[in-house]
């Protein structure tokens, strides 16, 4: 699932909430040792339980939330809730850094320092 061009904020919302509603219908009608099956997963990991996808979307959600917290703060230049022990030069240090990595990322993997 992604979030293409021409998709209204509001569809991007509508389509989440419903999604939410479906999942928690779900939870609600199933136990945590609820059979699954992911199709896309390789065949000898295919089946799991309601437990272990759960248990996943919140690790993904958690990554995920990560990725945006490290945007939102190269782009608002401020650190999460404890910006305040850290001081101007240390945060400018700190987001080369960061910067830096996504720098020799973003080159390939010819780029990338061996250990």
């Amino acid at each position: 699932m992604w979030a293409k061009p021409d998709g209204s904020s509001e569809y991007i919302i509508g389509l989440y909430r419903r999604a939410c509603a479906h999942a928690d219908g779900v939870i609600a009608a199933l136990g945590l040792e609820a059979p699954g099956s992911v199709a896309h997963w390789p065949e000898d990991r295919r089946d799991t339980t309601l437990g272990v996808l759960l248990i996943r979307i919140v690790a993904e959600t958690a990554q995920h939330a990560g990725h945006a917290d490290i945007i939102r703060e190269l782009i608002d230049g401020k650190g999460g809730p404890d910006q305040d022990a850290i001081d101007e030069p240390t945060w400018r240090e700190y987001i080369a850094q960061v910067q830096a990595a996504a720098n020799t990322f973003a080159a390939g993997p010819e780029a990338q320092p061996r250990s």
